[in-house]
């Protein structure tokens, strides 16, 4: 095999959509994502112009990421316990009403509390559709196309940060925020269109998940919990992409300042961020190739050598070319590394459960992304810019290195951590 074969970005593309429902389920997830993006922009210039508060665009960010954190375990309840048709067609159908009611808004002149509560709404409906789109794809996937789908649907993903809010920031120039709002919404109902298409059996509950007794929603996490812990790999998997998120979070913030060292201010923020986005885009073959090999952790050491290794050369980056493509390695580590755990984590727990295990992931990652953003200040004013870098970067390729060990000298290096927290 080449060079150019097993880095070519397209072809897990190629495998996943020769499948229709496979394409069917893609196409759904990418245009209800590209809509969340498109739409982030416009409703943080809705209520700026409103408002002309930094506190109210911050009110607004926490009243879309918060849901998602506190709803997701729910999501993954849900995804394993109700129809999973009717869970996703209602997901986009109650997104496209906030977003009709956010185009009232704008339009009407209505207070401006309502577009944070509205968006906060349009997230909590969207939270069970992440735990049903992972949990269905080993159903309509063959084994050997799981990888592929994977990195599709991971891409996709990165496509839409990228993408989203350019396209929102045209749809601006073009009209007003409500026009943003008002595509959206259309986006969620080809969205539906796309997962109606989808026969009822590729979205039928595993079995046995509809058959197991219902002891409310505690002994619900309880049981996604115990499936995690039964699996080996679970903590390195988990682990590996808390850190991914945490570095991203983190680099929010980090990106910004190495923009204003460059002299080029918000503008060169933006060309970072989109070279992260890029980097994990141009990585989707990589990601398909580490997905499919046996050795996980390997290739989660791999994908954290990637995040964590460009993070001190990034202080020291002279020029926007070298610190875009420092940025984009990032974003290619962080693509593989959730890949290869995702495609670890279908093909060992038990389908009938793999909702509720997942649905215990998204948030702590979510949560992660918030952590990294709010740490991150503090250790500058602490280490420096230079200096937070360098301790970032040691920490992620510290973990890289426990997960490649010898088995005998990560439990022994395991054993000295938890002697050091007791």
């Amino acid at each position: 095999m080449t060079i150019t074969a097993l880095i070519n970005p397209f072809a897990p593309f190629r495998i996943a959509l020769r499948a229709r429902n496979l394409r069917l389920l893609l196409t759904a997830l990418a245009t209800s994502q590209a809509g969340d993006w498109l739409y982030n922009l416009a409703l943080l210039a809705f209520v700026y112009d409103r408002t002309h508060s930094s506190m109210w665009i911050g009110l607004t960010t926490a009243a879309r990421i918060v849901p998602e954190v506190a709803l997701g375990s729910l999501g993954g309840v849900l995804a394993d316990r109700v129809d999973r048709r009717a869970l996703m067609l209602g997901s986009d159908a109650l997104r496209a009403l906030a977003m009709a009611a956010l185009v009232v808004i704008g339009v009407a002149h209505l207070p401006v509390l309502l577009a944070p509560a509205v968006a906060a709404l349009s997230t909590a409906a969207g939270s069970a559709y992440p735990p049903c789109v992972v949990a269905v794809l080993p159903q309509i996937a063959t084994d050997e196309q799981l990888p592929a789908a994977n990195a599709a649907r991971v891409s996709i993903t990165y496509i839409c940060v990228v993408a989203g809010p350019l396209f929102g920031a045209i749809l601006l120039l073009l009209g007003s925020p409500a026009l943003a709002f008002g595509v959206n919404g259309g986006t969620f109902a080809l969205g539906a269109l796309a997962v109606a298409a989808l026969p009822r059996e590729a979205l039928r509950l595993p079995a046995g998940a509809d058959t197991q007794p219902y002891h409310g929603f505690r002994s619900e996490l309880h049981t996604g919990w115990q499936a995690l812990r039964g699996y080996p790999d679970a903590p390195p998997v988990v682990v590996a992409n808390v850190i991914a998120s945490a570095v991203y979070g983190a680099l929010t913030v980090l990106l910004v300042l190495v923009g204003q060292r460059l002299g080029l201010g918000a503008t060169g923020y933006g060309y970072l961020l989109a070279g992260a986005g890029a980097g994990g885009v141009l990585a989707t073959g990589l990601a398909h190739r580490a997905a499919a090999s046996p050795r996980t952790r390997l290739m989660l050491g791999g994908a954290l050598l990637a995040v964590g290794a460009p993070l001190p050369l990034l202080a020291l980056a002279g020029s926007l070319p070298a610190a875009i493509v420092l940025a984009a390695v990032c974003g290619a580590g962080s693509v593989i590394a959730e890949v290869v755990g995702d495609t670890s984590l279908q093909r060992s727990l038990d389908p009938a459960v793999f909702a509720r295990a997942y649905g215990l992931v998204i948030p702590v990652c979510v949560a992660a992304i918030a952590l990294g953003a709010l740490l991150a200040p503090l250790s500058v004013s602490i280490l420096g810019v230079g200096g937070t870098f360098v301790a970032v970067g040691a920490a992620v390729l510290g973990y890289a290195a426990l997960l490649v060990a010898p088995t005998d000298r990560r439990k022994h290096a395991m054993a000295r951590v938890q002697a050091a927290l007791s």
